[in-house]
């Protein structure tokens, strides 16, 4: 994967220039060095490289500002940020605008080489084959404006590798928008992986997500994959983020920064490459204040973070959403109700939906298995009692 690859290390600091390009040419990479931002771009300008490693902290031009610009000049190249831990948000911002990855300092030099690994490996598959930018009308149903910005950023996103942080009330569409980032990324050949961390006991948690070894404690008689051996080269999507217990909150910090874990028992360790997306219906910044969720692992979440509005603010998507669940639930059951009348539109729109599109699915579900053969269009006796009074 290295050999004849360029990398441009940015670093105002003579000596971490020096290890640098010592230790990439060690692993058959031409390398290039620049003292400041402005000498980087200016390399950039007349040079193509694969990967580029900046500092932050430098003379002249922060390494911020040389990503901005070198993502102009050359959109195609990774760049990954070199960062004190105290700039970590700032960091992710970076990300944000399309940095790869970001490495604190004092930098681990295998980990930093393994991001490097990892880098060129994600642009390979991106030139492979690029995902379509127009979504069909089954992929993810939204007229309003505000889902209209959601499904533009999923276009905008799905074809990187930066972890995705979902939130939003219980219902309103958290694992769809995961799965349609799945479908439109580069990996959506491989498996897309979905775990309830609120559904799973905390005993049962950890070994689910990573897995065992035979006789790691009693009752394992033989090794068991774990979630993320499972979603291996595609995507993990952990919904109730917020439940997990701190145990399994250090160990996927380092899944996250190393790219590999242990299963329960085991002596080595695994490596994977799972793009993982998060969910959550709670506030884990309160959550950090309260000392139950780390503060780091908050970090490396919300990287590129979505937020998915309640249905009773999206009052555009009702009659959409309730008419497309008609359709999939009359052709199920032989019925002809695919329409919503006027009346019954009317009390839909005037309540507001505490369990969002989960509970609109379920009353259109409801509706079609009430209603007779031959109705075609959805009246308000067909909705739920509660709903109508509440309406």
């Amino acid at each position: 994967m290295s050999k004849g690859k360029r990398i441009l290390i940015v670093d105002d600091e003579p000596n971490i220039r020096r290890v640098l390009e010592s230790a990439f040419e060690k692993e058959g990479f031409r390398t290039a060095t620049a003292e400041d931002g402005r000498q980087a771009l200016e390399r950039l300008e007349s040079e193509a490289f694969d990967v580029m490693i900046t500092d932050v902290t430098m003379p002249g031009m922060t390494g911020y500002e040389v990503q901005r610009e070198a993502a102009s000049l050359r959109p195609e190249m990774p760049v990954i940020v070199m960062t004190a831990y105290g700039t970590i948000p700032q960091a992710i911002q970076a990300i944000r605008d399309g940095a790869y990855e970001f490495v604190t300092k004092p930098f681990d030099l295998d980990h930093l080489k393994k991001v490097v690994a990892s880098a060129l490996q994600e642009e390979k598959k991106a030139s492979l084959g690029k995902k379509a930018s127009v979504l069909g009308p089954d992929d993810f149903i939204a007229t309003s404006p505000v889902m209209q910005e959601v499904v533009q950023t999923v276009e905008q996103i799905a074809d990187s590798r930066a972890t995705v942080f979902i939130t939003g009330e219980s219902g309103c569409g958290k694992e769809v928008v995961a799965k349609l980032i799945h479908r439109l990324s580069p990996r959506n050949r491989a498996p897309f992986v979905a775990v309830s961390c609120a559904a799973l006991p905390e005993t049962l948690l950890e070994s689910e997500l990573f897995g065992y070894e035979k006789g790691a404690f009693t009752g394992a008689n033989g090794s068991k994959i774990g979630r993320f051996e499972a979603a291996d080269g595609g995507t993990l999507f952990l919904d109730e983020i917020g439940e997990i217990p701190a145990s399994v909150q250090v160990k996927l910090l380092r899944v996250l920064q190393e790219r590999e874990f242990e299963r329960l028992g085991a002596t080595k360790p695994t490596r994977v490459d799972v793009r993982l997306i998060t969910a959550t219906n709670r506030d884990l910044q309160a959550a950090v204040d309260e000392g139950t969720f780390r503060l780091d692992l908050l970090y490396r979440l919300q990287v590129i973070e979505l937020h998915l509005p309640p249905l009773r603010e999206r009052g555009e998507d009702i009659r959409v959403l309730a008419e497309h669940f008609l359709r999939r639930y009359s052709a199920e059951n032989v019925r002809s109700l695919t329409v919503v009348g006027d009346a019954a539109y009317e009390l839909m729109s005037r309540y507001r939906w505490p369990g969002n599109v989960r509970e609109l699915e379920n009353a259109m579900e409801r509706a079609v298995v009430l209603a007779g053969p031959a109705d075609e269009i959805l009246t308000p006796s067909l909705l739920p009692a509660s709903l109508r009074r509440a309406a």
